[in-house]
């Protein structure tokens, strides 16, 4: 707080100070434990005379407060994030695109019903295919009920089936589906690829799938994520949507901070 706005708490304490009788300093008055009971009512009788003329300060201490809070929320952000590295990053089977030896790497948590993950889609793929070095990882992170879980057992299985390339296609198409997920448009968007249909539905509830998609959930309880989409940058946390602009904000200092 400037001094102008601290002198008259100072004046304040210091009158409270000659009010105890024993020249207590003022540092001794602002102690709670030191003061008597009218010492404080005529403490905080002129703490708020002192606010009601200076209603900015108010603002002043909030913005303060939230500014320390959101400092130490990036703070153990990156310290989950550095926790839970290998997890993340090189788990083994989430699908891996853009470059694969970029010097970012950009992880997203999507659910295929979530509207905010639909419409950061055609932004990531720009991102990606405008940068040209950053390396993208997917986590199938379904949490919107039955739509979401079927969707993602469909991905994944077709990954195990079919391999990476045909799960990006089966990815893009689930992500801009219209209506339900069931068996007979499944069925048909696998035949639409030119995929086998019955070998991938017949992996959805296998136990290769099952584990993957628990071990995303239980990474994401690990970051204390509950919404999506959810985005790695580097060593950032960015939970929620973020426009392409600020995508690129964020790339670029990672970069610079690398």
């Amino acid at each position: 707080m400037p001094y102008s706005n601290a002198r008259p708490l100072a004046a304040a304490a210091l009158s409270l100070a000659l009010l105890s009788g024993h020249g207590a300093s003022a540092q001794d008055v602002f102690d709670p434990a030191t003061m008597s009971d009218s010492q404080r009512e005529a403490f905080g009788e002129a703490v708020r005379d002192y606010l009601m003329s200076n209603p900015q300060v108010i603002m002043e201490a909030v913005s303060v407060l939230e500014q320390r809070e959101a400092d130490m929320q990036v703070q153990a952000d990156e310290a989950l994030v550095s926790n839970n590295a290998e997890a993340i990053f090189d788990d083994g089977y989430s699908w891996v695109g853009g470059n694969p030896d970029g010097d970012i790497t950009v992880v997203e948590f999507m659910d295929y019903r979530c509207g905010y993950c639909r419409r950061a889609s055609p932004e990531v793929a720009q991102l990606i295919e405008t940068d040209g070095d950053i390396r993208l990882i997917v986590k199938e992170f379904p949490i919107l009920g039955e739509a979401s879980m079927i969707s993602s057992q469909f991905a994944i299985a077709t990954q195990i089936v079919a391999g990476d390339e045909a799960y990006k296609a089966v990815h893009d198409a689930l992500m801009a589906l219209e209506g339900e997920p069931n068996d007979a448009v499944l069925s048909r968007l696998a035949d639409t690829l030119g995929l086998d249909a019955d070998a991938i539905m017949a992996e959805m509830d296998s136990d290769e799938v099952t584990r993957r998609i628990a071990e995303t959930r239980a990474l994401a309880q690990q970051l204390q994520i509950n919404g999506t989409p959810t985005f790695v940058f580097g060593d950032q946390l960015i939970r929620g949507y973020a426009p392409l602009n600020a995508m690129q904000q964020i790339v670029a200092q990672e970069r610079a901070e690398g």
